[in-house]
């Protein structure tokens, strides 16, 4: 009769720890889903984070359960607990790099830091994000090169790819040109591109003299783009404003070289 009692405890346990667990694994995989898909992103993110989070959480549930259950047949457990202590222990000590980095990602891919396809910089190593994983970020540097950046050494995490860029593009034209001239021709030619290329968010506007060289006036513009649209803007307004400043007249000088004779 007390073995019969003791099985029907057993078996309340187990069963109430599976139904603890299918809660649980629901709750995580309704918050996790509402949290990062507000932030927009990507499934494999969400699939990676609700695994793991299911997976730590069931291994807690079921192992309280098991040990009750032992108890419930007057097994002593202070061995087990003490043997899961040592156990984790000894992973601890003989795995940090990887549980570092385990831990690491899956901050980062919580607080989504970032996502494939974005162009970031993670210490020095800038390029397009290849793959997010919870022990390393593949990133493909703009030669081609494959970075493998473990999760753990990740110091400094620059995201380049959320909201606006700008374009920034520096020309230099003689001493003798007219600076007033030169900003009006210059402008005008922005004002044009602006037009033609849906790319930019505003601007362009030339801001004036930035700097005074050696052999040039440096005039300086600025314009906010499209994300990832920055570079192709740079290019096509310096093809502009130099078919806008030869067409003026104004000259732009070619840089001071210093010749060391030997």
């Amino acid at each position: 009769m007390e073995w019969l009692e003791k099985l029907a405890t057993a078996s309340i346990i187990a069963v109430t720890a599976i139904i603890v667990y299918a809660i649980v694994k629901n709750v995580i995989a309704r918050l996790v889903e509402t949290r990062i898909r507000n932030r927009e992103a990507a499934e494999p993110r969400i699939d990676t984070l609700k695994t793991l989070l299911s997976s730590l959480t069931g291994y807690v549930i079921f192992f309280i359960a098991f040990v009750a259950i032992l108890r419930e047949f007057d097994v002593d457990t202070t061995g087990i607990l003490a043997s899961a202590g040592i156990l984790g222990l000894a992973i601890g000590f003989g795995a940090q790099g990887l549980v570092s980095d385990i831990v690491t990602g899956f901050f980062v891919l919580l607080e989504n830091q970032v996502n494939v396809g974005e162009y970031v910089t993670i210490n020095g190593y800038s390029g397009i994000v290849e793959e997010t994983g919870l022990r390393c970020i593949k990133v493909r540097g703009m030669n081609g090169d494959l970075h493998y950046i473990p999760n753990r050494e990740i110091g400094a995490l620059t995201n380049h790819s959320r909201g606006n860029m700008q374009a920034l593009v520096d020309i230099g034209i003689a001493y003798e040109s007219n600076v007033d001239e030169a900003i009006q021709v210059m402008q005008k030619a922005c004002d044009r591109l602006a037009q033609d290329m849906p790319q930019i968010v505003e601007g362009p506007n030339v801001l004036g003299v930035q700097s005074l060289e050696n052999s040039d006036m440096v005039i300086r513009i600025l314009a906010k783009t499209e994300n990832g649209e920055q570079w192709a803007v740079e290019r096509a307004l310096r093809k502009e404003l130099k078919k806008a400043l030869d067409e003026a007249g104004i000259e732009i000088p070619y840089p001071h070289r210093t010749i060391v004779q030997k």
